[in-house]
């Protein structure tokens, strides 16, 4: 026990909000007391042994990338890895142990997206991909966790308060209006379902309401107010068409965040751990050219014309083609009457979908023809902002 006594004595002084937390199997347990008992968790024991209770990390050849286990986001996250040139190779699909090939240093590790994030605070994962939202719950802050892509384009929704429309709630339509509803006192205060319990009494806090309860409940939280158990409920929304279908509506100022798929990564890892940090640049800078080229298509077309300059000075002058730098322009060689010259200029430049058919008609316009259209796999651009800023996070 002398080992976990740090652990302990830090954790149950990380956050000690005035809200407290009901449970079926026990009265009001504070905030602060939940915390306290997760520490004493075999996940805190784990994390003791093998992580960073001396601030180093455990000594292993492989780095360990952590994958949600099932649903809707561990299926996009494989199918990004795949666009990415990264498949993962499962040789069973009942083992939680794969292998991206790509990346023959890399382990990957399928576990449920909490797991993830307590083990690269644990030291038994070093990079994971999970939703913003479980990072912020199951993190509370912690300054190992460290987002290296904040914008995976997938998992998009948001954390967010929502009340009935009927009863007392009828003309409360904001947070600072339920804030100030009389109703709530110490011996009545408002009762919130949720399994945010980290983030939920945070918010609560910041925005001054002071007389919440938080219980905390599995499956479908929607129908707790109808059945009486709670005046509101604090969950993930993403087209909010479940809550208008029980009666619900958020209201203004009651978005906790707005969360998607992102890459983390822990500090210690990328820092101490041979081959981590070389690891990580490769996978965001796969991540950021696939993403970048995104609804992105390439177009070429032939133009007559008597210099590149002059080609060049028709194209610019339509807001459509300027592509990501400006054109390219280079010469289209024929051979007449034995010689090489060149009538024809080709042009090529990058242009997003929603734009595509326009730049076709204004290419048309300034004399185009012969256009092909391809869609773009990757944009490489120089050093991404997102490296940078992960080496500065570093101290690099």
């Amino acid at each position: 026990m002398s080992l976990l006594q740090p652990y302990i004595q830090q954790c149950a002084t990380a956050f000690t909000p005035p809200f407290s937390i009901s449970s079926p199997h026990s009265s009001y347990v504070s905030v602060s007391k939940r915390i306290f008992i997760s520490c004493c968790s075999s996940h805190s024991q784990t994390a003791v042994l093998n992580g960073t209770i001396d601030g180093k990390i455990a000594e292993r050849a492989e780095i360990r990338l952590g994958l949600p286990s099932k649903g809707r986001m561990a299926a996009d996250t494989l199918d990004l890895l795949k666009d990415c040139q990264l498949s993962v190779k499962q040789v069973n699909p009942r083992q939680y142990v794969a292998q991206i090939p790509q990346l023959s240093d890399v382990e990957v590790w399928f576990q449920r997206p909490k797991d993830i994030v307590r083990k690269l605070l644990s030291g038994d994962l070093d990079l994971g991909v999970v939703g913003l939202d479980t990072v912020s719950e199951y993190g509370q802050g912690n300054e190992d966790l460290i987002i290296v892509h904040d914008a995976l384009e997938y998992g998009d929704c948001r954390l967010s308060l929502a009340i009935p429309k009927y009863g007392i709630f009828e003309n409360i339509n904001s947070l600072r209006e339920l804030a100030g509803m009389p109703q709530w006192t110490t011996e009545k205060p408002l009762r919130v379902a949720t399994g945010f319990t980290y983030l939920g009494p945070k918010f609560m806090q910041e925005n001054g309401l002071r007389h919440v309860t938080f219980s905390t409940a599995d499956g479908a939280l929607e129908a707790a107010p109808a059945m009486g158990i709670a005046d509101a409920i604090l969950d993930l929304v993403s087209s909010g068409t479940t809550l208008k279908e029980n009666n619900l509506k958020e209201i203004e100022g009651g978005v906790v965040l707005e969360s998607q798929a992102v890459l983390v990564a822990s500090r210690k890892a990328l820092i101490q751990r041979k081959g981590a940090l070389d690891t990580t640049h490769e996978i965001l800078e796969r991540f950021e050219a696939h993403l970048r080229a995104l609804g992105q298509f390439t177009v070429t077309a032939n133009m007559r014309g008597g210099s590149a300059e002059e080609v060049a000075e028709r194209v610019l002058s339509q807001p459509s083609l300027a592509g990501l730098q400006g054109p390219t322009v280079c010469p289209v060689l024929c051979k007449r009457d034995g010689k090489v010259t060149s009538d024809y200029f080709a042009i090529v430049i990058c242009v997003p979908k929603k734009a595509l058919y326009k730049s076709v008609q204004q290419l048309r316009a300034i004399g185009g023809s012969g256009v092909l259209i391809s869609p773009l796999t990757y944009i490489f651009d120089e050093e991404t902002p997102r490296w940078r800023e992960l080496l500065s996070k570093l101290g690099m």
